[in-house]
């Protein structure tokens, strides 16, 4: 079973739920798909056992071939190339611009005079460890790179299905955010009881009701704010899986990196039955289907 962690804001406990969910569960396997900003090896301090590569191709022109007859320029839906043309006697010049390409290589497969090859350009880094039997594989984007979905769908390769797969997403409702629960079995969204995390909580709620994705939602810091996250998912049909209250000693073991089924063990059981759950309210969305 594939399970998403998401939320429509940071800041909420996301990657807390998602690690504390995995660290109390056998056979799992955690991936870290918020590639801009991979924190759960704080908590998890997994032992890193492969680094990868990761890149994507991009166009590379020949000036020697190009006639300039703009048909890259055409066909390319992210402006990722330009076609200057012909002035003053001398040629047109074609630019690429490889923190808008895709990657998709329509510019290469569709150009008349097979003047463009694709390079690999290096993205990012794919790490893959272990810590207590869990398998942790997480991305880690380069920094000033523009897109990150392209990581994702790298570390996302990596998913095996013959284990209970948490997949920790980045926050928003996005595109990284779509191509990380994309194929997800269950989403589960972590809010808080604010106007911020309600409204958040909405946007992400219709993003997965799109990609059909059956959902449940974990409060965090359940006991401050008010009480319209709860009548909202009452109205709305979605299940409150969770609360997790406003606590000092959580906050205290979350700023030493500390894993709150570590720090209280009585947690770990309230994990379980969040899975128990999962797995109950996914076969009758799937058997509704």
């Amino acid at each position: 079973m594939i399970i998403s962690v998401a939320s429509g804001k940071g800041g909420t406990g996301k990657t807390t739920v998602a690690v504390n969910l995995a660290l109390s569960l056998a056979n799992v396997q955690f991936l870290d798909c918020d590639v801009e900003e991979p924190n759960a090896q704080i908590f998890l301090k997994p032992h890193i056992l492969d680094r990868k590569k990761a890149g994507i191709l991009v166009p590379q022109v020949d000036p020697a071939k190009c006639h300039g007859c703009g048909k890259c320029q055409e066909v390319c839906a992210y402006h990722a190339i330009a076609v200057l043309p012909s002035c003053h006697g001398k040629k047109g010049k074609v630019l690429v611009f490889p923190h808008l390409c895709h990657g998709c290589g329509a510019c290469s497969l569709l150009c008349p005079q097979k003047a463009i090859e694709e390079v690999e350009k290096d993205i990012g880094v794919i790490e893959i460890g272990e810590i207590q039997g869990i398998q942790v594989v997480q991305g880690c984007l380069n920094i000033g790179e523009a897109m990150s979905p392209p990581l994702i769908r790298q570390v996302k390769e990596y998913i095996n299905r013959t284990r209970t797969v948490i997949v920790d997403a980045p926050p928003g409702t996005s595109c990284p955010v779509i191509t990380t629960v994309k194929g997800s079995d269950f989403c589960l969204l972590v809010t808080e009881p604010t106007p911020f995390g309600l409204n958040d909580l909405i946007l992400a709620v219709e993003v997965l009701r799109k990609l059909q994705i059956p959902i449940g939602v974990v409060i965090n810091r359940a006991d401050i704010g008010d009480g319209k996250v709860e009548i909202y998912c009452e109205s709305a049909k979605i299940p409150v899986l969770m609360k997790i209250p406003f606590s000092r000693d959580i906050a205290v073991s979350y700023s030493k990196g500390t894993p709150i089924v570590s720090q209280d063990p009585l947690y770990r059981e309230r994990f379980i039955n969040l899975y128990r759950d999962i797995c109950k309210v996914a076969n009758e969305a799937h058997t509704y289907h």
